[in-house]
């Protein structure tokens, strides 16, 4: 039965992956969620399932009027807001020299501006009550740039850079940001959703294009799990204590603490370089 201080949930892109099945679990947990997709129809039959307890909601995350009007309906309907989830966004993948213009404006609108814009929209009430979680869906590629993913790599880097800043401002007043970075998971990212420009230079053969290769062939047999993450993300806002970073994934795990410790390893080889850049005592 769901509890007066119980938290109500604001998720972006729940038609499909980590949005549905987090906003399916929070539902089958008896808990209260505002499920937002670009066309509503795919999660009216969650709406439906327990509608004192869940609300359908269209939004494109880059219309500015849609964020205004899908925040007031969550207003209205449960008089607040105590997590949200910034789950909308796709990948896109070309090799650098080869991607489209209006491919990588089009991926920050959704990846980067999109998330932007709701989070302003939803901080106020956070704010006011002192208490809030945001949680990014950010992406192992958020710490590191593979080859054929260079501007979805930029969108994730941009979105760890805004969390930390905005946790440094929001922490003090009882409001949380969070990075959630899966590696690979199946969801649709790498079907359905995901967009690509072909690389026709031989030169990207081995780089660019073997990764967008492997990424269409291994799509629907990923080791990850979304119905375990959006455990995970659950039991995270329960938390006392949150990190302020969760990977997800054994894969990811992986990834993540290499590349960290080698960035780690060059700063201390170059150190001397580095300091020696400072004015003299």
């Amino acid at each position: 039965m769901t509890q007066p201080n119980d938290p109500v949930w604001f998720i972006t892109g729940c038609s499909t992956g980590f949005g549905r099945a987090l906003a399916q679990q929070i539902i089958d947990d008896g808990g209260r969620a505002v499920m937002s997709a670009r066309d509503k129809s795919r999660v009216a039959d969650l709406a439906e399932a327990a509608p004192d307890r869940a609300l359908a909601v269209t939004l494109d995350v880059t219309d500015a009027a849609q964020i205004q009007a899908a925040v007031a309906a969550a207003n209205e309907k449960f008089g607040r807001i105590d997590v949200l989830v910034n789950n909308a966004g796709y990948g896109y993948q070309s090799s650098v020299e080869e991607a489209e213009d209006s491919e990588i404006r089009a991926q920050f609108e959704a990846n980067v501006f999109g998330l932007f814009a709701i989070t302003q929209a939803i901080l106020p009430g956070m704010r006011e009550r002192r208490r809030g979680h945001v949680l990014n869906i950010s992406s192992v590629a958020g710490f590191i740039g593979f080859p054929g993913s260079g501007f979805y790599a930029a969108s994730k880097h941009a979105v760890e850079g805004w969390s930390d800043a905005l946790d440094a401002e929001v922490a003090p007043l009882g409001i949380r940001s969070i990075c959630i970075e899966p590696g690979p998971f199946r969801t649709d990212w790498a079907g359905r959703s995901l967009k690509q420009t072909s690389s026709r230079i031989a030169d990207y053969a081995d780089t660019a294009a073997a990764r967008m290769q492997g990424t269409r062939d291994g799509s629907g047999a990923q080791p990850g799990d979304p119905e375990r993450a959006a455990r995970a993300m659950i039991d995270l806002v329960a938390h006392p204590n949150p990190p302020h970073h969760l990977v997800l994934g054994a894969w990811g795990v992986d990834k993540v603490e290499g590349y960290l410790k080698s960035v780690l390893d060059e700063i201390d080889a170059w150190r001397d370089v580095s300091v020696a850049t400072d004015y003299p005592d």
